[in-house]
């Protein structure tokens, strides 16, 4: 019997790839892991939420609207399974939990694209454990998801295009952003033009999202460095320094992060070979120009193979499912598979202007006090890493979590794993590279542990 593509993943790229596959008349699984199609930037609310989506998606309103409908097209024509969490793949078949029910079930595949998306880069400092404190993302998913803010009066801080772009979807929605606290310099932003110019309409939104939060009396401070987050029952301050003074701004609120970084536990328990990527300062799955990846019958497609952007994962998901039917000798267009490649190609300029634009803090891991909590699960500190690299000898990403437990908690190092290996690299000299990264293990993500049990014998 021949088996459907499988598809994880209903955003941008999910979705287009669904598309292609029926155009051509296979019918694919698709597994969602929220409850309607759109991914994270453009997350759909329940659907008796009331609020129109120009209000929810701004520039993007156009689009949005577009991926729905595409999604909501293709129902009768794919096998789709909201609130489907991927957390294992082992022999041909992914472990799936379905979120409702908490019961879990294997869905083999011969063929599998991969569209998992992207979460948070969080560099943390002393005091985010806070209650009150948010990734971006998470503050994002809030206003979107569930039509809330995270509160009254809210501080954004760390750097890249998202945090230009939730301050202005929270001061839109009637939130009080106190400040955007960007650890970028105008400088870099003024540096990064000739890559970013290679996209005016993407450059001109974002020039466009600083001027009206500034007419509208935000604080934007660039070139900052953050250092602690007051408070006891709830964060109540921010404390910065703006490379001359040290500040403190009043706030109940804060959304945090640093850039976006590819979800990529699914490819690594899929076998996929990874590289290290020196643009994204991160250990990539490899993939070639027309999306395969180095394990037969997988395929990488959007932000979890590589941060690129919304556009950019609508065409890499249309190309990743045109190089599966071409695998299986299905007649495609192939001009239009070679002019998705130069699509891919050519945003490549404009995603090197964008990390000029807000370079990663390099000197973050230096500056990161010994008391500084990385693991909050496990509740490891910066001493703590460094104590082990001293006294453990640990060199490399998973000899440090073996001797140290940083990453052994329900986050799996998805949320700490980025402060860890900058703390890692820097206590022993090496670069990023030579330390590695955490292999994925299942969960991916957190499930009940009745899934895990094995049935007695009979």
């Amino acid at each position: 019997m021949s088996l459907q593509p499988v598809i994880v993943g209903a955003g941008p790229a999910g979705v287009r790839a669904a598309q292609t596959l029926v155009a051509h008349g296979l019918r694919p699984v698709l597994l969602d892991e929220a409850a309607r199609a759109g991914g994270q930037i453009y997350r759909r609310p329940p659907e008796n939420f009331q609020r129109p989506a120009k209000v929810l998606y701004g520039f993007e309103a156009g689009r949005a609207s577009k991926l729905h409908a595409a999604a909501e097209n293709l129902l009768h024509s794919v096998d789709y399974h909201p609130d489907s969490l991927v957390w294992n793949a082992q022999g041909g078949a992914l472990d799936v939990m379905q979120g409702h029910s908490q019961t879990t079930h294997q869905q083999p595949y011969r063929q599998l694209i991969v569209a998992t998306g992207a979460t948070d880069g969080i560099l943390p400092v002393p005091g985010w454990t806070l209650p009150g404190v948010y990734s971006l993302g998470g503050a994002q998913v809030a206003l979107k998801f569930q039509g809330v803010a995270i509160g009254q009066r809210v501080v954004f801080m760390g750097t890249g295009p998202l945090l230009y772009l939730i301050a202005w979807q929270y001061a839109r929605a009637g939130v009080e952003v106190a400040a955007v606290l960007d650890t970028s310099r105008l400088s870099d932003q003024v540096a990064a033009l000739p890559g970013l110019l290679t996209q005016p309409a993407v450059l001109a939104k974002g020039l466009y999202f600083v001027a009206w939060l500034r007419a509208h009396g935000v604080a934007l401070h660039s070139g900052v460095r953050p250092l602690r987050l007051l408070g006891q029952a709830r964060v109540r301050a921010v404390v910065w320094h703006d490379g001359q003074q040290e500040r403190q701004l009043d706030c109940n609120a804060v959304g945090m992060g640093h850039a976006l970084r590819p979800e990529t536990q699914l490819a690594d328990l899929l076998g996929c070979r990874f590289t290290w990527e020196p643009q994204q300062r991160a250990h990539l799955p490899q993939r070639d120009a027309a999306g395969r990846s180095s394990v037969a019958g997988v395929y990488l497609a959007g932000d979890g193979a590589g941060i690129m952007g919304a556009d950019a994962a609508e065409w890499a998901g249309e190309l990743a499912a045109l190089t599966l039917l071409a695998d299986k000798g299905v007649s495609v267009d192939a001009a239009r598979a070679r002019w998705l490649q130069g699509k891919l190609k050519h945003l490549q300029r404009f995603r090197a202007g964008l990390e000029r634009a807000f370079p990663f803090p390099e000197n973050w891991a230096a500056q990161a006090p010994d008391e500084l909590v990385v693991c909050r699960c496990e509740h490891i500190t910066a001493g703590d890493l460094r104590r082990t690299v001293h006294e453990g000898g640990a060199k490399e990403m998973n000899r440090l979590k073996a001797l140290s437990r940083v990453g052994m908690g329900r986050c799996q190092g998805r949320m700490c794993g980025v402060a860890a290996a900058e703390i890692l690299a820097h206590a022993t000299g090496q670069s990023l590279e030579q330390v590695g990264r955490l292999r994925a293990q299942a969960p991916i993500k957190p499930i009940p542990i009745h899934l895990l049990q094995t049935p007695d014998p009979p």
